[in-house]
């Protein structure tokens, strides 16, 4: 058996949870993903650290606070330093002393939006569709996107790049993480129908390519562990364009998939349970850019394995914190003279060793030392939040669990 035999690479279900209304289907579950480099025990959040590093933390304290397996960004690392370089390192992992698990995303997401529009909608220009209304002021256009790929300029320099779904296989390959992601085109709520089932079919396409180049790149690359390929299930708030590319990718040679694209917060758990009913059982899903405390549950129960998210190390850098009782901002006045642990009840790095007054100084302060003591409580809140969900399936006691913390949370939600 060569190093990177598809064996390597596997996923088993422990158990299904059993859904609280019985006119639905079973879909959600607790398993475990086997990688190369290790096991994900699911569900499980995998926190982003996008160019190769989650951001101010140093990858020691992530596998402290309890992260299975971390995810970067294909996009961030092709313009810099380069896929080669993380490649020549001994692959993504190695390169930022990471032993575990490793995820990269396509860089479809960043190569449509970064630099065009607002927050995360996506602003682009295709062969048959103009967006300029979504275009932000004072913002150029940086992507067009045509049958064939996607020519975008660099955010960093302005240099002109181009990504096929070919490309995007070889940068990840390079990359060398256990688990990656297929080339799509990312649309948005303000896209029309027609666009959203034209843009759906060209996915579909894009992801037949990307299988392709993906068997070719591994039997070239013999000498690497094998990398799993998940293909990107598209549609919108659309359920028959959903279910159609569910089973379109369903029926093609992945490994496993993820669920992105353009979801409403609202239809979130409806729209992953269409797709969850599409999918092949035995293979894992990913729902891709879903991080709030408050979304785990649905995802979950709607038959999400894992999730991944910037926002835990993201609010933690604008001095907000997690904790059962809702978010709360340590910046506040009333933090000042308060030597009392950050969070009473959490057993992380900085609520055992730091009061909330010196946290609250440290952000006064500005000192970069609060972007690292942050993020690692955030990160740990929402890694074993994750982890209790999947402990609460395996105990059959995930009902009562999810009633106890929302009741909780919700209650208590600060801006």
């Amino acid at each position: 058996m060569t190093s990177n035999s598809r064996s390597a690479f596997s996923f088993e279900v422990s158990k299904e949870l059993q859904s609280a209304d019985p006119s639905l289907i079973n879909v959600g579950r607790a398993g475990v993903i086997h990688t190369p480099h290790g096991d994900v025990q699911t569900p499980a959040f995998i926190p982003v650290g996008t160019k190769a590093t989650v951001k101010s933390v140093l990858p020691e304290s992530m596998c402290e606070l309890g992260a299975q397996a971390l995810l970067a960004n294909a996009y961030h690392l092709y313009l810099q330093p380069g896929a080669d370089i993380v490649d020549d390192a001994g692959g993504l992992g190695k390169f930022m002393n990471w032993s575990g698990p490793t995820f990269t995303d396509s860089g479809g997401f960043q190569v449509l939006s970064l630099g065009v529009g607002f927050k995360k909608v996506l602003a682009m220009e295709s062969d048959t569709v103009q967006a300029d209304d979504v275009i932000a002021d004072h913002k150029e256009r940086l992507a067009h996107v045509d049958d064939d790929g996607v020519t975008f300029k660099s955010h960093l320099d302005g240099t002109k790049h181009r990504f096929t779904p070919e490309f995007s296989m070889q940068v990840q390959h390079q990359l060398g993480a256990d688990i990656m992601f297929a080339f799509d085109e990312c649309t948005t709520l303000m896209n029309t129908r027609e666009y959203q089932v034209m843009s759906l079919e060209r996915t579909r396409l894009w992801a037949l390519r990307c299988v392709s180049e993906h068997e070719k790149l591994t039997s070239e690359r013999s000498h690497k562990p094998y990398q799993a390929l998940f293909g990107v299930i598209q549609g919108a708030q659309y359920e028959d364009l959903r279910r159609t590319a569910a089973r379109d990718l369903g029926a093609m040679d992945f490994d496993g998939f993820g669920i992105g694209g353009a979801l409403d917060k609202n239809t979130l758990e409806t729209i992953v349970r269409w797709v969850s009913e599409e999918l092949p059982a035995n293979k894992p899903r990913h729902l891709l850019g879903i991080g709030q405390p408050e979304d785990f549950f649905g995802g979950v129960e709607a038959g999400a394995d894992t999730f991944d998210c910037v926002t835990a190390s993201r609010v933690a850098r604008n001095s907000a914190i997690y904790s059962k009782d809702g978010r709360f901002n340590i910046s506040n006045a009333r933090f000042r003279r308060s030597f009392e642990p950050v969070v009473a009840e959490c057993d992380c790095y900085t609520c055992t060793h730091y009061t909330q007054a010196y946290l609250h100084h440290l952000v006064h302060a500005k000192e970069m030392l609060s972007n690292t003591l942050l993020t690692i409580h955030n990160e740990h809140f929402v890694v074993n939040l994750v982890a209790s969900i999947r402990e609460h399936i395996l105990n059959d006691t995930y009902y009562e669990f999810k009633e106890e913390f929302l009741g909780r949370y919700l209650g208590n939600v600060k801006a």
